[in-house]
């Protein structure tokens, strides 16, 4: 297998974060027709599918402790996607981004050894303080979704650890095909039970092939191959530029329009972000 080196890893977990938030954007039109459960079950659903008939994993060779792995890995994966779907629904793409970096920020300070790792992750988070809009009247955030994106941010961390555990054990592809089936197993529940999936259109079939493909196939898969390179904390810090691009991509193709404070904290984060990759160090 050709090695990947660090520059391609970065260039991965780039077209990674540019290929999940175009998914999140289209999501947002999914939304009308499926409503969040029934949007997150086509996601990962269709995915699982994609990815099985495409890497046709031998599930049976797989050891017990394999198993253990891909557990981990598929929930983190399936919850994150949930809460996060039920988030943006209420909530704006960029801010919803935003609040969920809180898990993976977090993540960056426990495993921080730097000072200047702590700093960045300390402007990483007055951005993302910034961006919620705490007080009341007509601009108020919506609480629930906040919730929503914030336990959604503390199963991106766990996505990171179990991502970064598993890529050294697990062929990539085994791994992102049944971590998938897993996540699947995790939101057909809620998908079923919403009856939303019941009044699904072509069109809604359209949508939820490319949410899956754009938003998990291509990003978990790019994800695996830059952990191999890339210690997680420096992916973790990385991440931060998910922000801006959600609202790149809300902007565009959604018509979200955020205020100059939340911009400001958008670039706080960016800031961050690049700091921290500069002065990220090497993976053994």
């Amino acid at each position: 297998m050709m090695q990947v080196n660090k520059k391609v890893a970065i260039l991965a977990v780039l077209a990674s974060m540019f290929s999940v938030q175009g998914g999140s954007s289209i999501v947002k039109h999914l939304f009308r027709v499926t409503g969040a459960a029934g949007a997150v079950t086509l996601r990962v659903g269709l995915a699982g599918i994609i990815l099985m008939l495409i890497h046709r994993p031998k599930i049976m060779k797989l050891t017990l402790k394999q198993w253990v792995y891909i557990l981990f890995y598929g929930l983190s994966i399936g919850g994150m996607n949930l809460l996060f779907y039920y988030g943006i629904q209420r909530i704006p793409l960029g801010v919803g981004v935003t609040l969920e970096f809180s898990g993976p920020l977090c993540l960056a300070l426990i495993s921080s050894r730097k000072i200047t790792d702590f700093i960045w992750a300390v402007l990483a988070g007055a951005g993302i303080l910034m961006i919620v809009p705490w007080t009341g009247g007509h601009h108020a955030i919506d609480m629930t979704g906040v919730f929503f994106v914030a336990t959604a941010g503390i199963s991106w961390a766990l996505y990171i650890v179990a991502a970064e555990k598993i890529s050294g054990k697990i062929r990539n592809s085994d791994a992102v095909s049944c971590g998938m089936l897993v996540a699947t197993l995790l939101v057909l529940p809620f998908g079923l039970s919403s009856g939303d999936l019941f009044h699904l259109t072509w069109e809604g079939l359209g949508l939820g092939f490319g949410v899956a493909f754009f938003a998990s196939v291509l990003p978990f898969t790019l994800d695996l191959i830059s952990m191999k390179k890339i210690p997680g904390k420096t992916f973790s810090v990385l991440q931060s530029l998910q922000p801006a691009i959600g609202a790149f991509f809300g902007f565009v193709f959604v018509g979200e329009k955020l205020s100059w404070m939340q911009w400001l904290a958008i670039v706080c984060v960016m800031t961050a972000s690049t700091g921290a990759a500069l002065c990220g160090g090497e993976k053994k």
